[in-house]
């Protein structure tokens, strides 16, 4: 017993998984944090498929405990509220500020999270490889794509010569997105106008400023609350007769005009695979971070009819989905 103490006092910190898995009730629940209602979202589907190829499925031997922040400022207080729920493990979906809130708030329950940026740069872990502590997770090709969207944007509207980025300001990844596109529009010989929204009002007033300032083309950068706001940022595009470009399929299956960017179904599979390995007693502390590199580009030609873009078939040609 006392070389067991002993052995506890000098290595804590790796036996808490053991303990903290002692201490869960016969079914599991897994905290869900991210932005707006998560609960029918591809990321929750794809999450579900990841878990049952291990076994786990919702309402059967694993439950799902949402929490949906309307704003990032939000985030902190559900983050913890699942802290003491006992949860067993939180994933967060949404980008990085609902990883970051979870990593804030807890450092012994367990975290995985699907986001576009890099984990290392915003702190959530110490390396890809080793990332340490209790967080783990997948990275995919959102904001590293932002270049390209602006190139396909730019191909399919070469006359467009001012373009707009809408951003999430109180999203920590938005300033990086403005100042990677800032030199990608200089040498197109475009102008960029950075343009904020944090609510849904902000939205509205985004759009009259672009009118103002004759934006021809917008890109929506890659955002959890950007996201949630598919369906009106679609709206208002096409009432404002702005062609636009998000980071999301969800996009223009909500009636935007196209989107390219990272897979949510193959990001979130894995992020539920991972989920599952810590249900089964990994460390994510063992489990390197992975990188999800499937690309999808999706063109609602019914949109670009309504925006009078003409889409050629060689640009219809290079999509993954083309909506009718």
């Amino acid at each position: 017993m006392q070389r067991r103490q002993l052995l506890a006092a000098l290595g804590g910190v790796t036996l808490w998984p053991a303990k903290l898995w002692a201490q869960q009730p016969a079914m599991p629940s897994i905290g869900i944090l991210g932005v707006g209602s998560a609960g029918n979202s591809p990321q929750i589907s794809a999450l579900r498929r990841g878990l049952s190829e291990l076994g786990f499925v919702e309402g059967k031997n694993v439950r799902f405990e949402y929490r949906g922040a309307e704003r990032h400022d939000q985030l902190p207080g559900l983050a913890t509220a699942l802290v003491q729920e006992n949860v067993a493990l939180i994933v967060t979906i949404g980008g990085t500020p609902p990883a970051l809130a979870a990593k804030a708030a807890t450092s012994m329950v367990p975290i995985v999270f699907g986001i576009g940026t890099d984990p290392v740069a915003f702190g959530l872990v110490a390396s890809l490889s080793r990332p340490g502590g209790n967080i783990t997770g997948v990275t995919s090709l959102f904001d590293e794509v932002a270049q390209k969207r602006l190139a396909l944007l730019h191909e399919l509207l070469p006359a467009v010569t001012t373009v707009g980025l809408l951003v999430n300001p109180t999203n920590p990844n938005g300033e990086i997105q403005a100042k990677d596109l800032r030199q990608a529009t200089l040498q197109l010989g475009l102008q960029l106008h950075v343009l904020h929204s944090k609510n849904e009002a902000d939205l509205n007033s985004a759009f009259m400023e672009m009118a103002k300032q004759r934006i021809g083309a917008l890109l929506v950068g890659a955002d959890g609350f950007l996201e949630h706001q598919g369906a009106q940022i679609a709206a208002l595009a096409v009432r404002n007769s702005i062609p636009t470009i998000s980071f999301e399929r969800g996009f223009p299956m909500r009636g935007g005009l196209m989107s390219y960017g990272g897979s949510f179904a193959e990001t979130y599979r894995l992020v539920g695979l991972y989920a599952g390995r810590v249900l089964k007693g990994e460390r994510p502390s063992d489990l390197p971070v992975q990188r999800s590199t499937k690309l999808e580009l999706v063109i609602n030609l019914k949109t670009a009819r309504a925006l009078g873009v003409d889409v050629p078939l060689h640009f219809q040609q290079l999509a993954d989905e083309v909506i009718e």
